[in-house]
């Protein structure tokens, strides 16, 4: 079984990411690929080997911690890889494992795929399996905008949670902040750079 691969990203699509491992191409699933462009050289991604009767997949994640937390979301009944990776898409680890303790299913359902129901099994199957889990850790992955870049770009920050407010995910986000520095724009204030991102979203959609 794999447990992690190491090597330089040839290739990311919305949903995954090409890894070059000694000539041999690995097409990994993860919550967000666009979080991988911000780095240089090799990475190494934590793996989850899943395999049915039509198909190999693997699905990767920065940390142990969040390839953990993966593992845990899928033990759930009603909860598939799939599901769990939008999961992961669509809120941080630490907001997953807040709104579990907490028993948050406002939040919960508002996660890709996530019923009212499913919400409750989640909780009920979770609640008391998670200390070992620390979201400060995992918060450091790659899936989070890196902070030395949210320190260079307070504007940004700011449009950033108040479009997250309007429930654009962290994934979506990243690529749209991504597409926006390739272009160069030096926009300045939070409402140009939310009427910009506001665009791509509406474009992307």
């Amino acid at each position: 079984m794999i447990d992690f691969l190491r090597g330089p990203v040839v290739h990311l699509e919305t949903e995954y990411v090409v890894l070059d491992v000694q000539g041999v191409g690995y097409r990994v699933f993860c919550p967000n690929p666009y979080a991988f462009a911000k780095i240089e050289g090799p990475v190494t991604v934590y793996i989850h080997y899943h395999t049915r009767e039509d198909a190999t997949q693997l699905f990767g994640f920065a940390s142990r911690e969040e390839q953990k937390l993966f593992r845990k979301l899928i033990e759930v009944s009603g909860i598939g890889p799939r599901v769990a990776l939008g999961i992961l898409t669509g809120g941080t680890p630490d907001q997953l494992i807040s709104a579990i303790y907490q028993e948050n299913i406002t939040f919960l359902t508002r996660l890709p795929g996530i019923g009212k129901k499913t919400a409750q099994r989640m909780i009920l199957d979770l609640r008391d399996k998670l200390d070992g889990l620390s979201a400060v850790s995992m918060q450091t992955g790659l899936f989070a905008v890196a902070q030395e870049e949210l320190d260079t770009a307070t504007p940004w920050q700011e449009a950033r949670d108040a479009l997250k407010a309007l429930g654009y995910t962290e994934a979506e986000l990243d690529r749209v902040w991504l597409t926006m520095k390739k272009e160069g724009s030096d926009l300045g204030t939070v409402d140009a750079l939310m009427k910009k991102a506001l665009g791509h979203l509406f474009i992307a959609k």
